[in-house]
């Protein structure tokens, strides 16, 4: 972290909101890029953010200058396994806005093919989780004040069918159980939620093509698609669920 910068918050773009507010997290590239574009597309005030202060303000700069992808794109830097960055981050946005209408869980690492869970690292297990895991579930305690303050506040986890018991094999033991204790943290953020409006799913992109999808997947538009839809369900739309395309998945 910068040394004028301790928490990792960088500020967030003056001026009011052109649209809801959103937040999207892992949002320099591949599926957290995509849903950035498409919501702005859709009028959304847009906070993009990731770990690298350059790499934040550098594609918010590229997305509001793509024709067709809406202007209000805003960066803030802000890595979810730093508490004081996401707390700051929190603040900031509370400062600006008073209020955050979406916050898409997007952040993740770790699809490890190389694994089995008989002989895993568990170093490299509990280094996933602090990302997958840990990363979602302070930025929905830090962000929850705000959501409650919006009049139609939805928050999405990207999750994978990995983490789907009904479909679980071997293999990829630390993505996979990050993600299936994603879809845990997901139902129970939306039980605790429901009474304040908020619609909490998980969301499967499916194989996509992206740094860590590789190529050969689904183009990364129609992954951050179901993300998106999610993001924008009206107010009597689900809560709890785990989705891809808009279309229930096997807990």
């Amino acid at each position: 972290m910068d040394a004028a910068d301790p928490v990792g918050a960088g500020p967030v773009d003056a001026g009011p909101p052109t649209g809801p507010v959103a937040l999207v997290t892992g949002a320099t590239r591949g599926i957290g890029r995509e849903v950035c574009r498409q919501l702005a597309a859709r009028g959304y005030t847009v906070l993009l953010t990731g770990r690298s202060p350059d790499a934040v303000r550098r594609v918010a700069g590229e997305l509001r200058g793509t024709p067709g992808a809406g202007r209000d794109v805003r960066p803030l830097r802000m890595d979810v396994t730093d508490d004081a960055g996401v707390a700051a981050a929190a603040a900031e946005v509370a400062e600006r806005f008073g209020r955050l209408d979406v916050l898409v869980n997007n952040a993740a690492i770790g699809y490890d093919t190389g694994q089995r869970a008989v002989t895993a690292d568990l170093a490299r297990v509990r280094e996933v989780a602090e990302t997958n895991l840990y990363g979602p579930w302070r930025t929905a305690i830090a962000f929850a004040p705000l959501l409650r303050a919006s009049e139609h506040p939805r928050l999405v986890n990207v999750s994978s069918e990995a983490g789907s018991l009904t479909n679980m094999g071997g293999g990829t033991p630390a993505y996979s159980a990050s993600k299936a204790a994603l879809n845990a943290l997901t139902r129970m953020l939306a039980a605790e939620l429901r009474a304040d409006g908020v619609l909490v799913n998980a969301v499967c992109p499916g194989w996509v093509a992206t740094d860590m999808g590789g190529p050969g997947g689904r183009p990364v538009d129609e992954g951050a698609a179901g993300v998106v839809h999610a993001a924008t369900l009206p107010d009597d739309g689900p809560t709890g669920g785990f989705f891809r395309d808009g279309r229930p998945l096997p807990w």
